[in-house]
């Protein structure tokens, strides 16, 4: 049984689109400084293209999102604003879920779920390197996309609702299936994802530079998959109480889902660049040799640890690059490849 309604449906429309907005905004400075990550000194043979176009296209749909909100809300709010006895701010253009404007603004909505949570399951495999791993996230993946798309079926065929966006027992189900889902995916993806992250950490956890990386992206995915979830979770308790506040949850989805992505990559372009100066610090800023090293540190996205060997000196071998020379007795660790 449903709880209440909560806010009114034209005050939850003007609340969503200003709090979108500002968190859009966050997103278009967080795009710029992932382009920026990205392509910076790097030849175009370099740039990891899959993530450069995941990044393009996470910004044209919160974009496409961010338009069609504010075209729904104007609609509301000024042109139909006396399509009812009740006065200007009237309801009764934002009880009729199944126009246009609202079927594709969840329409992109679910195409930027599906998108978010299908870049999490791809760098879970790329990390794990076996298709087993993600056969429980992708079935999952599918049922988000088929719950999903029986919601914006069921928002397009729906009658005019009586103030409640959840009020119809079969649209509430939908939508909370497919949020319910969506938030079990993330947790499975994410917790996989971490856990491989935390292995490789353990298995080379006598070197001190692959240490300080492997831990920064432990730390980036699980801030991102924790903001994302509590996101999710509270959207999920709104839509199940029958709660209107929960649109303006949403809304902010759209640009959250975004910032996350952007967040991972940026922050582990900045840990690496942070990471490189104390080496140089370190070892010296003459060295040709060094230098070279550093600059492969300072690829962004990518960890690759190919092999581990320590004896009196540690070495580290990337990519076939010995980065300090070992003596001694030596033992090898078998190592793994993390692509985040």
């Amino acid at each position: 049984m449903a709880i209440g309604k909560g806010m009114p449906l034209d005050s939850a429309a003007l609340m969503s689109t200003v709090i979108e907005g500002i968190l859009y905004g966050l997103s278009v400075l967080m795009f710029i400084g992932t382009i920026w990550a990205l392509i910076h000194e790097r030849h175009m043979r370099s740039v990891n293209r899959p993530i450069t176009a995941v990044a393009v296209l996470l910004f044209v749909l919160s974009t496409a999102h961010m338009v069609v909100d504010i075209i729904r809300t104007e609609e509301g709010l000024v042109q139909h604003r006396n399509i009812s006895q009740s006065g200007p701010g009237s309801e009764a253009f934002f009880t009729e879920i199944s126009r246009e404007t609202i079927v594709i603004h969840n329409a992109i909505y679910v195409l930027q779920t599906l998108l978010g949570d299908g870049v999490v399951i791809y760098r879970c495999y790329v990390v794990w390197r076996s298709i087993r791993v993600i056969v429980l996230p992708s079935m999952m993946w599918c049922s988000v996309a088929v719950t999903g798309v029986c919601s914006i079926y069921k928002f397009w065929h729906a009658s005019i609702i009586s103030g409640n966006v959840f009020g119809l027992l079969v649209i509430r189900d939908w939508i909370s299936a497919f949020y319910a889902l969506t938030l079990a995916t993330n947790l499975l993806s994410s917790g996989l994802l971490v856990y491989r992250i935390w292995k490789i950490e353990h298995n080379v956890a006598s070197s001190r530079t692959t240490k300080i990386t492997t831990t920064s992206i432990l730390r980036v995915v699980m801030d991102a998959a924790i903001l994302y979830s509590i996101a999710l979770l509270c959207t999920l308790i709104g839509v199940v109480c029958s709660n209107n506040g929960s649109l303006v949850m949403i809304d902010m989805l759209t640009s959250i889902i975004s910032i996350t992505f952007y967040m991972v990559i940026i922050r582990i372009a900045m840990g690496k660049s942070t990471h490189s100066h104390i080496l140089s610090v370190r070892h010296g800023s003459g060295s040709d040799t060094d230098g070279g090293n550093l600059q492969h540190y300072a690829l962004p996205l990518q960890v690759h640890i190919s092999q581990f060997t320590h004896g009196d000196g540690a070495s580290v071998y990337r990519n076939g690059n010995l980065d300090r020379p070992s003596t001694g007795k030596s033992r090898f660790v078998e190592g793994a490849s993390c692509n985040v």
